[in-house]
């Protein structure tokens, strides 16, 4: 197993993480297999687990802790996630918190997040009247936390401010990165943000829920050309294993043939040649169907409704790459003024984009994508009336 310094840790590179255990029929957690899922993680030396709040409706965290509980508690390190990212009427850190521990069966978190700061939520976690910060602080202080950071899916500028402020008390930060978002979700950006820093880097969706394991025979052949005994999983993570600043690669492993699969890749490093990583990186190119935006920004001062245009479109390169709530969440909390719906398609734009794009028609397009994505006020309330029937 490849290991990795934290301070006064020694963490394997590869965590296990609990969003997408294996399911039986009924769409409960199947436990059993977990168990042995777990089980052959510790034999192989994986000793980094990571939870939180919502997955699989609250019982991730009670199925986690209780396959760990035969095992030392100083045997393995976990993770947990406060859920201020949720929209909801009111915020107590301090419920949450005791009732992820009684659901874990721990009496300790060794990581602890801020799960998901980014645009509209980051006000939450700044929020005095909520002192969600200054709770976990101080639960870092009593010992119920050893290392306290947080997970983003926001943009860059957003990182960038919320360190500024909490930099300090921020130990590390949990991104979405792989070779595709390397340049799709600016993750190249948001990586060289943490290392300036010097906020190890934790990964997660580091082969982009199953699609970097999935590519078309051409380019599955390209990859066997060079590495005959890798599958393009392995690829993916080996991009990852030497990405600087990168600590822990969390993988939201589903059955055991991913775990094994998995370990087998972390058993020693193989780093990627310059030319290999050449050749993801042309990969991840031809499977974004993108707009050729470069951020000039010449579109926005002309602008009468004052869009942010390139924002706006990297997010629909997103959105169509994967159409789902994450990938929409930014935008449907931004304000109505400042959302695709809010282009009045006059077309100054066209005029003056040097990459000839039809923005109108981009923004128009996007807008019609997302009216067939659930909206994330829509999903909290969905989790937190399933949390409520698992209590």
């Amino acid at each position: 197993m490849i290991y990795k310094e934290f301070q006064d840790k020694k963490l394997s590179q590869l965590g296990f993480g609990t969003m997408r255990l294996p399911l039986n029929e009924d769409g409960s957690i199947d436990e059993p297999q977990v168990q042995k899922m777990t089980d052959w993680a510790m034999e192989q030396g994986v000793n980094y687990f990571d939870t939180a709040y919502p997955y699989h409706g609250g019982n991730s965290e009670r199925v986690i802790g209780r396959a760990l509980a035969k095992y030392p508690r100083e045997s393995f390190y976990l993770a947990d996630k406060y859920p201020g990212h949720q929209v909801a009427s009111v915020y107590d850190p301090k419920a949450i918190f005791e009732e992820q521990l009684e659901k874990c069966g721990v009496d300790y978190f060794d990581f602890y997040l801020l799960h998901n700061v980014y645009e509209n939520s980051m006000d939450v976690y700044l929020d005095p009247q909520w002192g969600i910060l200054d709770y976990f602080k101080e639960q870092k202080r009593l010992g119920k936390i050893k290392h306290l950071g947080f997970s983003t899916h926001a943009r860059p500028d957003t990182l960038r401010k919320f360190l500024e402020i909490c930099g300090e008390d921020m130990e590390f930060c949990q991104i979405q990165l792989n070779y595709l978002d390397w340049t799709l979700q600016q993750a190249k950006e948001k990586c060289e943000i943490l290392n300036e820093y010097n906020i190890p880097i934790w990964v997660m969706e580091p082969v982009r829920g199953g699609k970097l394991s999935k590519l078309t025979e051409a380019q599955e052949l390209k990859l066997k050309e060079l590495r005959p005994e890798e599958s393009a999983t392995a690829w993916g993570l080996r991009f990852l294993q030497e990405v600087p600043g990168v600590t822990m690669i969390l993988s939201g492993m589903s059955n055991m043939d991913h775990m094994v699969e998995n370990t087998k890749t972390f058993e020693e490093r193989k780093p990627l040649s310059e030319a290999e990583v050449d050749l993801l990186l042309e990969i991840a190119e031809s499977m974004k169907d993108s707009v050729p935006c470069t951020a000039c920004r010449y579109c926005c001062d002309g602008c009468p409704k004052g869009l942010d245009i390139p924002v706006l479109l990297a997010a629909y390169n997103e959105i169509k790459y994967l159409p789902n709530v994450n990938s929409v969440m930014p935008i449907q909390f931004m304000p109505d003024d400042k959302k695709p719906t809010a282009c009045i398609g006059c077309g100054k734009c066209v005029k003056i984009c040097p990459q000839n794009i039809n923005i109108p028609e981009a923004l128009k397009d996007m807008v019609e994508i997302m009216k067939k994505i659930p909206s994330w006020l829509d999903i909290c309330k969905e989790r937190e009336e399933a949390a409520k029937k698992n209590k």
